[in-house]
C-alpha cells in the first residue's frame, strides 16, 4: 500500500480512509491538544519559511495535532506537559493516526501533507518552538 502525493511515495500513508501506525518505525510524533496545537503549527511555518513537514489534525475529541518527526528523536527530552509524545522508547507501544492524502479521512486531515520522501517536522525547531509557546 503506497500512497502518493505529487510523487512522493510513503508506504505508511493508508491508500483511503486512515490507519493506525506505530510510532518508532518510520516516524515519531508530537501531540498538542486544541487550539494550543494549531496555534504551534502556525508558529512551526513561520519559523521554517512554509511546509514545516507532515503534520495531521483531528476535527474531534481532543483536537489533537500531531507534527510527524523523524524515528527515535522524542524519547528522552523532557517537552513541556501540554505535549504528549508518541515513539517507540523501551517499554512503551504507542500508535499514531494518519489519513490518507484524500477522500473520506474525517475526523483527520492533513494541515501539511508530506512533500518528500524522508521529510519530517525538525524535531529541535519543534522541542523550541512547543517551549516558547506552551511554557
Amino acid at each position: 500500500m503506497n500512497a502518493t502525493n505529487d510523487g512522493v511515495t510513503a508506504d505508511w500513508i493508508p491508500e483511503y480512509g486512515f490507519h493506525l501506525r506505530k510510532a518508532g518505525v518510520q516516524f515519531d510524533a508530537v501531540r498538542v491538544d486544541g487550539e494550543a496545537g494549531r496555534r504551534l503549527a502556525d508558529l512551526m511555518e513561520e519559523l521554517v519559511g512554509g511546509e514545516p513537514g507532515p503534520v495531521v489534525t483531528e476535527s474531534n475529541g481532543r483536537r489533537g495535532v500531531y507534527f510527524l518527526v523523524p524515528p527515535g528523536s522524542t524519547a528522552g527530552r523532557p517537552w513541556p506537559r501540554e505535549v504528549t509524545t508518541f515513539n517507540s522508547a523501551t517499554g512503551r507501544i504507542s500508535y499514531v493516526p494518519v489519513p490518507a492524502l484524500g477522500g473520506d479521512t474525517w475526523p483527520l486531515m492533513w494541515r501539511y501533507p508530506p512533500t518528500r520522501a524522508g521529510r519530517f517536522v525538525h524535531t529541535l525547531i519543534l522541542f523550541n518552538a512547543a517551549y516558547a509557546l506552551l511554557s
